[in-house]
């Protein structure tokens, strides 16, 4: 009977250690949440989620011995959805006078959810800081990055733009930026050999190059809507391109929205995704005020310097006798125009809204620039596809991100409401979660605070 006894206590306690080793030491579970299927738009309810070595092990909706995890999250009535990209992010210099502005604006966008940015002017400090944000060695969103600037004064001839364009791709950028400026000659040497070596390109539309010839020379992404206004100018006006003025601002009354369809057309043919920094728009150029903007709660992440200079050049754009609201009304509402047929019948659009530019503190910018996706009439399902599944597709990285799904990197958002039914509600944050590290409602506000701080006096 005793060594019955003793056998019975060896099974029970060989059983028990094993249930312990089947849960890691290092495995992170977020209980009875919410998860929202970005794909479909579709809800699946009380789920549980356990998250290992920076990826999502598994989906379930019952877990065994759920005491045994060390790290737990309660998921209940939240809601769980994948991170979002910007994808029109600016990443700073490294600086003697402000060392750590680097890592406060990552921090920034990493605060408002955003878990992967693609850097849209590039600097050769960006590849190291790439490779520490992928090693870990950095708390940082996932970071995909341009080439430095690609412009009329960058790549006058026909030779620059080859030895450049082939020196990027050689560096490792991930992408060439694309500036205004470029003659067209040198575009298509540029456009040759990026392909040749292979290496997309994105970004701005040169005067002299056209919408029309860019999306036919493949980009990758056309940012800020450039040159479909101009577009839609015919050719009857015989107007001088270089006249654009502010993103074809000055031929608001020129343009013919027949055309619409046929530039919308051309950007599914091509596979040509759009960026349309909307929050531009309606903050750095728009008819609202400096002081207004600089009233917002965000501001105080931003050095003083630095809003000193937003607000001189919003003063030069906006401030003056050239500036008219109805034209501006007119000239926005063609914008917006172009969001929704480009969004429904074009190839589609990715979220972006410039930051930090003109008023546009990282991180919190995308919420302004959500309001103005909305505004043009996209869905919230749309809007946040455009900042998840979308941003996977365009990378060709939908086995690494961009949904709630086993096998993926574990970069979520944890939010106390649906922003499927408000999408106010991404700003509501429970935490985020980048590549399997948590950081808790707390621990965002606390940085931020400092960060604050910080940049008092600056």
């Amino acid at each position: 009977m005793k060594q019955l006894i003793l056998l019975l206590v060896f099974v029970i306690s060989a059983s028990c250690a094993q249930n312990q080793g089947d849960v890691s030491a290092s495995a992170t579970l977020i209980s009875d949440v919410n998860i929202i299927d970005v794909a479909s738009g579709e809800i699946l309810r009380s789920q549980n989620v356990i998250i290992d070595s920076g990826k999502i092990s598994q989906i379930s909706e019952s877990i065994k011995h759920a005491e045994l995890y060390t790290k737990k999250i309660d998921g209940k009535d939240k809601f769980l959805m994948p991170g979002l990209a910007e994808m029109h992010a600016h990443i700073p210099q490294p600086s003697e006078t402000n060392p750590g502005i680097v890592d406060e604006t990552l921090f920034l966008y990493l605060s408002n959810g955003i878990t992967t940015i693609r850097g849209m002017l590039g600097h050769p400090s960006h590849l190291n800081l790439r490779e520490k944000s992928k090693n870990n060695e950095i708390l940082a969103p996932r970071i995909y990055t341009s080439s430095p600037s690609l412009n009329g004064n960058t790549i006058k001839t026909v030779a620059e733009a080859k030895e450049k364009v082939a020196r990027y791709e050689n560096e490792g950028y991930d992408f060439l930026k694309i500036h205004p400026g470029i003659q067209l000659e040198v575009f298509d040497a540029a456009i040759n050999t990026a392909k040749e070596v292979g290496i997309p390109f994105a970004g701005h539309v040169p005067v002299d190059v056209g919408v029309r010839h860019a999306m036919e020379s493949g980009y990758a992404s056309i940012d800020h809507i450039d040159g479909f206004l101009e577009g839609l100018v015919p050719d009857s006006e015989n107007v001088n391109p270089n006249d654009n003025g502010f993103f074809g601002y000055n031929f608001t009354a020129l343009a013919d929205k027949d055309y619409m369809d046929e530039l919308v057309i051309m950007s599914k043919e091509h596979k040509v995704w759009i960026v349309s920094t909307q929050s531009l728009f309606e903050r750095w150029f728009a008819p609202i005020t400096a002081e207004e903007l600089l009233e917002e709660p965000e501001m105080k992440y931003m050095a003083k310097s630095t809003l000193d200079n937003w607000k001189s050049i919003k003063a030069r754009y906006t401030e003056n006798e050239a500036f008219d609201e109805t034209q501006w009304e007119n000239f926005n509402t063609i914008r917006r125009a172009l969001m929704l047929k480009l969004q429904k019948d074009g190839h589609g659009m990715l979220l972006g809204s410039d930051a930090p530019q003109l008023f546009n503190v990282p991180g919190f910018s995308i919420h302004h620039e959500i309001e103005g996706m909305r505004k043009a009439g996209l869905t919230p399902l749309e809007i946040i596809q455009s900042g998840t599944l979308n941003p996977a597709v365009y990378f060709n990285a939908t086995d690494s991100f961009g949904q709630v799904k086993e096998g993926l990197g574990a970069d979520l958002m944890l939010l106390s409401a649906n922003p499927l039914e408000d999408l106010s509600a991404l700003k509501n944050l429970t935490g985020v979660m980048v590549k399997g590290q948590w950081l808790s409602k707390e621990d965002i506000d606390s940085r931020l605070a400092e960060i604050a701080e910080a940049n008092i006096g600056k």
